[in-house]
């Protein structure tokens, strides 16, 4: 008779609980190893580039001492990447566009080498690049995600939606709310012409969830489309809904494929109000509303949001705003978006990037 393979052979009792244990210790230790390793390397490209910039004030040296450095490195550590021309032009504009090494060693150095270069390369002000710095190292971005934040002006458009959240809010929440929200909202991966009416916006947005989970913003998680609410007998559905993981909360998004009107915010307070009724948990925070519309009159929208006592914004949506060619590319095609939401579980809850 033949041993049993080790893997059928029955787990003693608490073996299974000690063995996720010790899996969550490795993955852990292999994390911390990977950061150690990437802030010494950051530090040390910060500190050669750092002296190039030094040496060429001081020496009066020029641009080609660069490649005559990149050479007797490579020479020196054929084994090493990092070292040619290009790079080393990199480190000294690193070290020039971040000059503090503290900062260096207690931000910078928690991102990859090619996401600082990414920050080098698209954005032009200290300012700018720490802020997608910050948002990078919080939301843990990959590069190609980093990419489409700045090319689609992420920071321009955060917090820009027209809101009640300061009235309605206390500060702390109504802070975060606000940055949670943007204005305009870029839906142009959807491939629809700006005619498109609203239900076939909604359509296509669930169908390419993933991607609509990424405009939105860190913190939503998909709960469904035309969700049914039975308020005194009658029917009613919400167009989207989603719950906000940091804020604790529900978001009810309204899509109206005109120009916003102030009555639209009565039926948005409608579904806030059966929402808070009938989904909302005692320890979650109100419920947030969002009327994403094709157009709206900023001072109308300022005026209809002024006396609502239901905390709501008002932003638009963009259908033909394309992205660059170089980063349609990097972005997922929508046969692998669909085949990915097809291995979804029915019900299931996605957390944007």
């Amino acid at each position: 008779m033949t041993d049993r393979p080790t893997s059928l052979t029955p787990a003693p009792t608490g073996y299974a609980d000690w063995l996720a244990e010790l899996k969550s210790r490795i993955h852990g230790a292999q994390q911390r190893a990977a950061l150690a390793v990437n802030r010494e390397l950051v530090g040390l490209y910060w500190q050669i580039g750092r002296d190039i910039l030094e040496r060429q004030a001081r020496e009066g040296w020029g641009a080609k001492v660069i490649d005559r450095l990149a050479h007797d490195l490579r020479s020196a550590f054929p084994d090493m990447k990092g070292f040619s021309s290009r790079n080393l032009k990199y480190m000294r504009a690193f070290a020039q566009a971040w000059p503090e090494h503290e900062f260096v060693q207690q931000a910078a150095a928690r991102l990859p080498w090619f996401h600082l270069c990414t920050l080098i390369d698209k954005l032009k002000s200290r300012e700018e690049r720490d802020w997608y710095l910050a948002r990078a190292v919080e939301h843990n971005w990959s590069r190609n995600v980093l990419e489409m934040q700045i090319e689609t002006n992420l920071r321009q458009r955060t917090g820009r939606a027209l809101t009640n959240f300061v009235l309605r809010l206390p500060p702390p929440q109504s802070d975060l709310a606000r940055e949670s929200l943007k204005d305009p909202y870029r839906l142009d991966f959807l491939g629809l012409a700006e005619e498109a009416q609203e239900r076939e916006v909604e359509g296509v947005l669930v169908r390419h969830v993933t991607q609509f989970l990424l405009e939105l913003g860190a913190g939503f998680a998909y709960v469904g489309r035309q969700v049914l609410l039975n308020v005194g007998g009658d029917d009613f559905f919400i167009d989207l809904l989603f719950y906000h993981l940091q804020l604790r909360c529900y978001v009810v998004i309204e899509l109206k494929g005109g120009k916003f009107k102030p009555e639209h915010l009565g039926q948005l307070g409608f579904c806030l109000t059966a929402v808070d009724l009938q989904l909302k948990r005692p320890d979650d925070g109100p419920t947030l509303g969002l009327l994403l519309c094709k157009s709206r009159n900023k001072v109308v929208a300022e005026y209809a949001l002024r006396d609502n006592t239901q905390p709501m914004g008002v932003a638009e949506y963009r259908l033909r705003e394309s992205l660059p060619e170089t980063l349609q590319t990097n972005l997922p095609s929508i046969e692998q978006i669909e085949e990915e939401l097809g291995r979804m579980p029915n019900g299931s809850a996605m957390e944007g990037d």
